[in-house]
């Protein structure tokens, strides 16, 4: 078995209720809506939502007609069940980035928001994502920007040690990672994606603005300096619109959820279903399937 890069796991958190709903980031959520709304296009036929946690996104991606929702931890998309109810438009998926479980060429459309920032080889995580996106797909991706103004003047004033002004990315806690912007584009480009956008977010993250002034004219305020993205990127955190390049290539069609799964460890598909699993033809692994979530992430004994 390949080793892959070792993964974060909100396995068990109350992160949505601590970080978001508790935790003072309104201004944050909203600003990420307008850059979304800004980026999103009108229509889409299956978008993938990579780190989608507890769905806290998943409501504003009405263009698409159906969604399959990405993350390692179970009981994330369990919250994210109980908040979005049962519908065949949306399946739950727990897998790793790293081991995509789907086959390629699947998705026209894939998000990924405040997850690169958890990927300790994040060219690796791109081309997983590449490879199951049809050619002409949409990518937004949101990233930690290592070249924010506060890392530039602490570097300036000698209060950190690391450069916000070099390629490569910084880990400034276990598993959390901030990026340069330039080396995204340079990581997009070689996987052939076509940057279209770009648009900075979060340009007042500061305790003392969000006590003085209410969520809502900071989102709107800060939705007036988003384009700016497009000339140069010090806030802390980054928003791209991109499109794969390539001769179009005609997706499966159909809604039979079953034909879009291939093993993760081998590759063969389609998967054969069973009552509680799904079984892989080709190196007989075991997939679970319980509670309405797809579980990629072991194989069951």
């Amino acid at each position: 078995m390949t080793e892959t890069p070792p993964v974060c796991d909100y396995e068990g958190s109350d992160y949505q209720t601590s970080f978001w709903d508790q935790g003072g980031r309104q201004y944050e959520d909203r600003a990420e809506a307008l850059a979304l709304k800004r980026l999103l296009p009108a229509r889409g036929r299956l978008l993938l939502e990579l780190g989608a946690g507890a769905g806290r996104n998943t409501p504003r991606y009405t263009g698409y007609d159906r969604i399959v929702l990405l993350d390692y931890s179970r009981t994330q998309l369990q919250q994210a069940r109980a908040r979005l109810g049962d519908s065949s438009r949306y399946v739950f998926v727990a897998a790793d980035v790293y081991k995509l479980p789907f086959i390629y060429n699947l998705f026209d459309g894939a998000t990924m928001i405040r997850t690169l920032h958890h990927m300790a080889d994040a060219p690796k995580a791109l081309k997983q994502i590449r490879n199951v996106l049809t050619p002409g797909a949409t990518f937004i991706l949101e990233f930690a920007n290592k070249l924010n103004l506060k890392a530039i003047l602490r570097y300036w004033l000698g209060k950190q040690s690391w450069s916000p002004f070099s390629l490569e990315p910084v880990e400034f806690a276990t598993l959390n990672f901030d990026f340069h912007p330039q080396a995204i584009r340079q990581w997009l480009a070689e996987l052939d994606f076509s940057v279209e956008k770009t648009l900075t977010v979060s340009h007042f993250r500061m305790g003392l603005l969000k006590r003085l002034f209410p969520a809502g004219f900071l989102a709107a305020l800060d939705g007036l300096f988003q384009p700016t993205g497009a000339l140069f990127q010090v806030t802390p955190s980054v928003f791209v619109k991109s499109t794969l390049a390539g001769r179009e290539v005609i997706p499966p069609q159909g809604d039979d959820t079953l034909t879009w799964f291939q093993c993760p460890e081998c590759g063969a598909h389609p998967l054969d279903e069973r009552s509680d699993h799904l079984l892989c033809p080709g190196c007989g692994k075991k997939w679970a399937f319980h509670d309405g979530i797809y579980d990629f992430r072991e194989p069951l004994q």
